[in-house]
């Protein structure tokens, strides 16, 4: 399966759009210069990793946004109950919570595989 750098391009740039921001605006904001910003939208260069990690940055969107055309298996976490339920949480707050579920999981499924 070839990865097509014009279509993800394409996603960036209408990603941007929707933001209002310029090409220059993002550039600036990932730390490139505009010619690149340019070449990125147009598949031509493939971004490294820390830019494409900033793109999504100055974007606010996820990789699989940028990367894939459809997801089979996406899992909306930004809209479920739970993120609204820690969405006033500080980072502490949400480690906790996080190492909570976590135990709360595998004993869950610990508990299932003795019955």
């Amino acid at each position: 399966m070839a990865i097509d750098y014009t279509a993800i391009g394409q996603r960036i740039k209408q990603k941007r759009v929707e933001r209002g921001m310029t090409q220059e605006k993002l550039s600036e904001c990932v730390g490139i210069g505009p010619s690149h910003m340019s070449h990125i939208e147009s598949g031509t260069t493939v971004p490294s990793f820390e830019v494409f990690v900033a793109l999504l940055n100055a974007l606010d969107c996820s990789a699989d946004e940028i990367l894939c055309k459809e997801l089979r298996t996406a899992r909306p976490i930004v809209n479920s109950w739970l993120a609204d339920l820690v969405s006033d949480c500080d980072p502490a707050e949400i480690k906790i919570l996080s190492d909570t579920v976590t135990a709360l999981k595998a004993s869950l499924r610990k508990n299932r595989e003795t019955e």
